[in-house]
């Protein structure tokens, strides 16, 4: 089974990440959380809702938006460990981060 994660900066701006079950099962979703959590606040994101709990996914695209599009661009380790742990941190086959959207899609 493979797990395809797509990050969207708008129209042909797309960076696609096609993870493998035995890729995946090398970490789980607690440490993905904490993963987010860290980004969440290296990149000094600002919470949508500053007077309520932060979920997974608004950390998710905070952390994407924050980190920008060239982090996924580059095609570096970042951009790699971000789809991994969004992977893991959601537990679906398919997901869409929208960022200028701020959606995330199953």
């Amino acid at each position: 089974m493979q797990t395809h994660l797509i990050v969207s900066f708008g129209k042909d701006r797309e960076y696609e990440f096609k993870m493998s079950s035995a890729s995946l099962a090398k970490g789980n979703a607690d440490e993905a959380r904490r993963w987010f959590d860290r980004e969440f606040a290296d990149l000094e994101c600002e919470p949508g809702n500053p007077m309520g709990k932060v979920l997974i996914i608004d950390k998710i695209l905070n952390v994407a938006r924050y980190g920008g599009e060239q982090r996924f661009a580059d095609g570096q380790d970042w951009a790699e460990c971000f789809a991994r742990n969004a992977a893991l941190a959601l537990g679906r086959d398919m997901i869409r981060v929208d960022v200028p959207g701020f959606t995330i899609g199953y």
